[in-house]
């Protein structure tokens, strides 16, 4: 876990309002790069915000189909602050890690074409029978923004947050790119052994790609949360392995573009008790 002084960093600004200008002091979030090693190799440099690097790249592994369940864990040592080493069969790297630039940027998921042949190969639809009353789903992104420290601190970090089917926050993860906050909250729950998280939900604060989708579906992850709206290829993916999809969460409303019979209207049944026909 960094610092936040490693995540965080103060700057000298000129800031003008009404038109004047007035020299004071900005925070702005730290972006460096990770460099993903494996026998003197380098395999990917992601650009990302420090902190949670362990759990970021388990996440990336995972959804991209590398690491999987029922194998012998991968290893993951750090060489330095910004490197990390996979211990692995390299023949079974090679065969797995698809080809892809070296450095991946933090607004980038993994290669799509690939990435969506791979889930084809490796994933199920999701069955779970979860509901979510629609003020749950509301409350998420408050309940999410209050756990976001970078945010507060700099404005300009994205979240993901996981809660359980009673509506209890159970991790948040900031980072500079969005699919990088996801995929440290995955490698979160994979180094917990929570994997498949079907009786979870995923919130997100910001649009909802296809990348995100297909981390989530690797995740078992039935119910995705965006403030912002889905791509079409997003929903496609979404309609496709049975996960429910709600964008423009903000406020008291939302938009389900997939699978909408896991929001249900408040009521007074426990989740327990909620049972779904899938």
């Amino acid at each position: 876990m960094a610092s936040k002084s490693n995540q965080l960093s103060d700057r000298r600004i000129l800031r003008w309002k009404a038109g004047k200008a007035q020299e004071t002091s900005d925070t702005l979030i730290v972006e460096q790069a990770l460099e993903l090693r494996m026998a003197d190799k380098t395999l990917a440099v992601l650009m990302r915000t420090p902190g949670n690097d362990i759990e970021l790249i388990r996440g990336l592994l995972w959804s991209e189909g590398v690491i999987r369940r029922d194998e012998k864990p991968a290893e993951l040592t750090r060489s330095d602050p910004n490197t990390i080493e996979l211990h692995m069969d390299h023949e079974l790297v090679k065969e797995r890690w698809a080809e892809r630039d070296v450095i991946t940027s933090s607004a980038c998921g993994v290669c799509g074409a690939s990435a969506i042949a791979r889930l084809e190969e490796l994933a199920t639809s999701i069955l779970s029978d979860l509901e979510w009353s629609a003020d749950k789903v509301t409350s998420a992104s408050a309940r999410m923004r209050s756990e976001q420290a970078l945010f507060h601190a700099s404005g300009a970090v994205h979240g993901a947050a996981l809660f359980n089917r009673s509506g209890e926050l159970v991790q948040c993860r900031e980072d500079v790119g969005r699919h990088n906050a996801v995929d440290k909250l995955v490698g979160w729950a994979l180094g917990e052994s929570l994997l498949p998280l079907s009786d979870h939900v995923l919130m997100v604060s910001s649009r909802l790609s296809y990348e995100i989708v297909q981390k989530a579906i690797c995740a078992g992850i039935p119910l995705v949360l965006g403030v912002s709206a889905p791509s079409s290829l997003a929903v496609d993916m979404a309609e496709q392995w049975r996960v429910t999809l709600a964008g423009f969460v903000r406020g008291q409303g939302f938009n389900v573009y997939s699978h909408a019979y896991r929001i249900v209207p408040q009521n007074t049944k426990s989740d327990a008790e909620s049972v779904v026909s899938t």
